[in-house]
């Protein structure tokens, strides 16, 4: 394994999230150390339930405050970024398009403003998503497709994404922007979330409710797969070429919604459970997915982990979760 993680001081915003917390287990694992910020204790993330709490420095505060950003950046003498806290569920953001907005973008500018102020900082990749790109009929996203959000989601992390852009051009900050399709992996414990919740429906033989139509196509990134690229990518930025500039990560397979949920169902052997498409969901993207041409091509990124295999090693660890309860 690359030495280049070995006592370097890695600052993760999100660290009880899906993302956040397998990130923060893989540079622990690799000899960073970790500095993690956590606005709410989650007691059932991996965080928590895997003791990795126990091996990195814990800052309690939310990413809407400048001063603790400022704060813990400059006391832990921070060499690297990963911006992952944010207002993740669409449905939240509907309900509640200004907490998402102060989260997703006020959140972003704080955290890179922190980081220009205090100086210091060698590297920052900052989390977008594949929602940034909105609405469009030219599939799939590639890094040129315009951003263009309309929804209250999508429109924060277009708006993020293009502050990104800015601390870059204005004052060389040095960043990077990731573009990636909907994660999954075990430790989601957002259950209004298609994976995670057809996995539960599967282990209490349950009726499994969509809340679209079952047509909408996605783009499914397994966390490992996630983690891996994110730590590809700061690692790639000791070339200053690629600074200020967003790289999609994708399996590039497009799947429709209700696909997906038979597969899930075929690997647990539940293909019996009923099925409810409730034809609910509003303000979302019907059909997305992405093109990591250009993360292959600049920075020799390739996917380690097919969706079958992911979807295994998810149900695997949800099963287990399932049983502690």
């Amino acid at each position: 394994m690359s030495e280049f993680w070995r006592d370097r001081s890695v600052f993760v915003t999100g660290g009880t999230g899906l993302l956040g917390s397998w990130l923060v287990a893989e540079l622990v694992n690799r000899g960073a150390r970790v500095t993690a910020l956590i606005r709410d204790g989650v007691p059932q993330s991996r965080l928590y339930t895997e003791n990795w709490h126990h091996q990195i420095n814990i800052v309690r505060g939310c990413i809407e405050d400048l001063p603790t950003l400022a704060r813990a950046i400059n006391e832990y003498e921070v060499d690297t970024v990963f911006h992952l806290a944010a207002q993740t569920i669409v449905g939240v953001a509907n309900r509640e398009p200004l907490a998402t907005f102060e989260a997703n973008i006020k959140g972003t500018w704080n955290l890179l403003e922190a980081c220009r102020r205090v100086g210091g900082v060698s590297r920052i990749v900052v989390a977008s998503s594949d929602k940034a790109y909105g609405d469009q009929e030219i599939l799939p996203y590639d890094e040129t497709t315009p951003l263009q959000g309309e929804h209250p989601y999508d429109v924060s992390k277009s708006c993020a994404d293009l502050i990104c852009r800015t601390y870059y051009v204005s004052y060389g900050l040095p960043v990077c922007i990731t573009r990636c399709g909907n994660f999954y992996g075990g430790g989601d414990l957002n259950f209004n979330r298609i994976v995670p919740d057809t996995i539960r429906s599967a282990f209490h033989d349950k009726p499994v409710t969509i809340r679209s139509d079952g047509s909408y196509i996605r783009d499914y990134f397994y966390v490992r797969d996630g983690v891996l690229a994110y730590l590809h990518l700061a690692e790639q930025m000791e070339r200053k070429e690629i600074w200020g500039e967003a790289f999609n990560f994708s399996n590039e397979i497009q799947i429709k919604v209700l696909d997906l949920v038979h597969k899930v169902l075929m690997l647990t052997n539940k293909t019996s459970l009923e099925t409810k498409i409730l034809n609910e969901a509003k303000h979302e993207i019907k059909h997305q997915y992405l093109s990591a041409k250009k993360a292959r091509k600049l920075l020799s990124w390739y996917p380690q982990y097919s969706l079958e295999v992911g979807l295994q090693e998810t149900i695997n660890w949800y099963y287990n979760f399932f049983k502690s309860l």
